[in-house]
């Protein structure tokens, strides 16, 4: 009897010296490897017993590397890009409606938001983002640009209620977002979600068309929550209840619900929100830069609420920085907890992955490392004077290593990034095209 083990053949194998696969939790392997074929991961093992079962057609060794899923950005507005560092240092409704609403008025277009979404791509494959949750005016020129970018991506099918460029009323927008769907939904990597703009901007009537729409075609709904206290008193003024409360009564808590922010939350809208399964997107530098507040997330994970990170978009971070708001995120959850075992790596590394996959319903195709799950992938290089010694591989992804560190990343096992370069764009390309921008919005807009 033949007993020597079957090889199989595969296209690809990726040796690290740690892996961190997110499930099982809490686990970091060493010296194994990721099997993948079709762009699926076929099996992680020890690098030993990956040679003698498989005959990969490119082996990939990264011997001072940790491999992690893709990061999700959760909440993002990805062609604002082009307007990172306009008007710095306001308060978020000051720099809203005399800034970002005027500029936007002046310059949003088709190819305004095909280009910045094209430089913001680029900046979150360089930093290990694989997906990310957009909203933003023109969804379907910023779903071509992931697409071109070979980018994951949840595409917001926006909602206002006010004329713009893109759209003149609830209408217009339900309508021209549903025929970008409809013609999209077939396009491998690109999913999307309903995405009313924030409870201050979006009447009763609109959410509940977007309720029905998406509990007709099951999609989840992004909106912005909770971010400001002046958006809590002008809701009591105006509805005589705050933002989460008037979202109750029109049927919107569910596990379809993304909300965005959640920064100023009582004791019982934390457990609401748990209660009914909703997912929080935590942007904690936007949070701070625009002087919200500090969202209680470590009260959210206790009550169970699913909670992924999201980086806002560049006018207001200004960095599309997952490794940023990790360490951030596990920061000031310590500093407004008390506890200094309030969010450890790997829950911060969870959310960063797997929560916002799970958000976005995604979490059976990406956000962790297993067998049958997309091969979106992010290597991370802890050789480096300033990262040593390591003696936990987490540990110092969260609260160590900078996207800097980010050497390589693969999208549905295409590599995207090799050796800190794209693949699929230049560089000095991208530069040119956010200068020709900037010399366009800067004369009126400065």
């Amino acid at each position: 009897m033949d007993t020597t083990p079957q090889v199989t053949k595969i296209d690809l194998l990726i040796e690290a010296r740690w892996i961190i696969p997110i499930e099982p939790a809490g686990i970091a392997l060493e010296n194994h490897a990721i099997a993948i074929d079709a762009g699926r991961i076929v099996a992680i093992l020890q690098q030993s017993e990956a040679h003698r079962r498989f005959s990969p057609q490119t082996i990939e060794r990264r011997p001072h590397h940790v491999l992690i899923p893709g990061l999700v950005n959760l909440h993002t507005h990805a062609a604002m890009t082009l307007l990172r560092g306009m008007a710095d240092d306001q308060p978020l409704m000051e720099w809203l409606q005399h800034h970002i609403w005027p500029a936007e008025a002046r310059h949003v277009s088709p190819q305004f938001v095909r280009d910045g979404t094209r430089i913001a791509c680029a900046e979150m494959l360089l930093g290990g983002i694989t997906c990310f949750n957009d909203m933003y005016f023109f969804p379907k020129a910023a779903a071509e640009a992931a697409v071109e970018a070979g980018m994951r991506a949840a595409i917001g099918l926006i909602v206002i209620d006010a004329p713009t460029a893109y759209a003149t009323d609830v209408d217009d927008y339900l309508d021209k977002g549903m025929a970008i769907r409809d013609t999209l939904r077939d396009q491998p990597g690109i999913n999307f979600c309903l995405a009313p703009h924030a409870p201050y901007t979006v009447s009763d009537r609109a959410f509940g068309k977007v309720l029905t729409l998406a509990e007709q075609c099951e999609l989840p709904i992004h909106l912005h929550l909770h971010e400001t206290t002046q958006e809590l008193r002008d809701s009591e003024r105006q509805f005589g209840v705050r933002p989460l409360e008037r979202l109750h009564r029109l049927g919107l808590l569910g596990p379809a619900l993304i909300a965005t922010h959640a920064v100023h939350l009582e004791p019982g809208e934390i457990a609401h929100l748990a209660r009914h399964g909703c997912s929080i997107a935590h942007c904690p530098s936007s949070n701070l830069k625009l002087a919200s507040g500090i969202a209680p997330i470590t009260a959210l994970l206790a009550q169970g609420a699913n909670v992924g990170l999201g980086t806002d978009g560049a006018a207001s971070n200004n960095r599309l920085d997952l490794f940023a708001e990790m360490r951030l995120a596990a920061l000031l959850a310590k500093a407004e907890s008390g506890q200094a075992d309030a969010v450890g790596a790997h829950q911060a590394l969870h959310m960063a992955t797997l929560g916002g996959a799970r958000a976005l319903g995604l979490d059976e195709e990406i956000g962790s490392l297993r067998p049958g799950k997309a091969a979106d992938l992010c290597a991370i290089d802890l050789q480096d004077l300033r990262l040593s010694p390591c003696y936990d591989p987490a540990s110092h992804v969260v609260y160590v290593a900078s996207r800097e560190q980010v050497s390589d990343v693969w999208v549905a096992g295409i590599q995207r990034i090799k050796h800190r370069k794209l693949t699929a764009d230049n560089e000095i390309e991208l530069i040119s095209l956010a200068s020709l921008w900037q010399n366009q919005i800067r004369p009126r807009d400065a």
